[in-house]
């Protein structure tokens, strides 16, 4: 299949960049917020980087990756994996829980570096697209885009495209992708798979069989991360309390920006990535014949069981499973800023965020 097939869709390709780079380096709006997070960088030594990089890894390594350091060391505690289950033989599908709109994929490719992998293409909601520099940036970073605001039929010629273009990067490019297992983040931590995620990632085949075999296609590894602390707890919880208080509450997109710079700059604590091993061989035990729709809950089941089995567990997660407040959940309710804040809530809402990744931990490793 040819690339400029996805061209709506796909990353930059390497010829592309020049001239992306020079749109962003046009924009007053990017190099305000580059001052803003890299204040040490002056503009021509920026321009510099920019035009020496190759390709999009290039670019990574030497624009993305420094600044990713930069918030390892300012924002967490550190940041540890383990990827004993993978060979990298292949490329994979990264499918994960989803707590960062921007850290979670940008960690991961982080790590791969440092293992001396490839980074993953990354699939992003064009809702979180909301000014031209930064649909230009995250396709410089190796975005490729996630069509969101379209009628039925519409989505699923969106879909199909998006599902062929990942089985396209594994396939034929021998690369890894990341994508979140349901859409949008889970806001109360209790990570379940979307079945419409695993039936867009069957969609796009390159050869001919059955759901198994093009689930197979696309080396599929679930992944757990487990952060500490949400920076953008508070955020959700009060999320929770104006869905509840108003009708037909929607977030802006200042909200969006809002959960994006308090995700990337809040504190973190420790953050932990443990990849599962790759589900082709499990996918092999399933029976074919198996109708549909519950082959896909057979597989979004499993999905979860490996994520869930995968948390790190920490303090935080343990005094929240049995109820307990504490002083960094009652110092995230004094960042509250909606109005009539419903306290008792909003502390339940918080609470419950951290507790259920234990709740799930547990039943995963037969505990409950």
């Amino acid at each position: 299949m040819d690339i400029h097939f996805f061209d709506d869709i796909r990353p930059f390709l390497p010829e592309e960049m020049p001239g992306a780079f020079s749109q962003l380096m046009a924009d007053s709006e990017f190099l305000d917020v580059l001052g803003m997070v890299m204040p040490d960088m002056p503009e021509d030594y920026l321009r510099q980087i920019l035009m020496s990089c190759t390709d999009n890894q290039d670019f990574q390594r030497k624009l993305i990756y420094p600044f990713l350091m930069k918030i390892k060391s300012q924002a967490s505690d550190g940041i540890t994996s383990d990827f004993s289950a993978l060979d990298f033989s292949s490329g994979y599908t990264f499918v994960t829980n989803h707590r960062d709109i921007v850290l979670d994929s940008a960690f991961l490719s982080a790590l791969l570096l440092d293992s001396g992998q490839d980074t993953v293409e990354i699939a992003i909601g064009d809702n979180l697209l909301i000014r031209p520099w930064i649909k230009t940036l995250v396709r410089l970073n190796r975005a490729f885009i996630v069509q969101r605001a379209l009628t039925m039929r519409q989505m699923l010629i969106a879909s199909k495209k998006m599902s062929q273009y990942i089985h396209f990067v594994i396939q034929e490019k021998r690369s890894n992708v990341w994508i979140a297992q349901r859409e949008g983040r889970a806001k109360d931590s209790n990570d379940l798979t979307q079945d419409s995620v695993l039936k867009m990632l069957a969609m796009g085949q390159l050869g001919t069989g059955s759901v198994i075999e093009s689930l197979k296609e696309l080396n599929i590894v679930p992944m757990a991360i487990s952060y500490e602390y949400d920076p953008c707890d508070y955020l959700k919880a009060e999320e929770f309390q104006n869905k509840r208080d108003i009708a037909d509450f929607r977030k802006s997109q200042q909200d969006d920006l809002d959960n994006m710079r308090t995700g990337i700059f809040g504190r973190k604590g420790h953050i932990h990535y443990s990849a599962a091993p790759c589900i082709n061989q499990w996918l092999d035990t399933l029976d074919p014949d198996t109708p549909k729709t519950e082959l896909f809950n057979l597989i979004a089941k499993h999905i979860d069981h490996e994520i869930h089995s995968h948390y790190r567990i920490y303090p935080i997660n343990e005094d929240a499973i049995n109820g307990k407040s504490n002083d960094y959940i009652e110092s995230q309710l004094g960042k509250v800023t909606i109005q009539n804040p419903d306290m008792d809530f909003l502390r339940e809402r918080l609470i419950a965020m951290y507790a259920n990744p234990v709740r799930n931990y547990n039943v995963a490793n037969g505990r409950m």
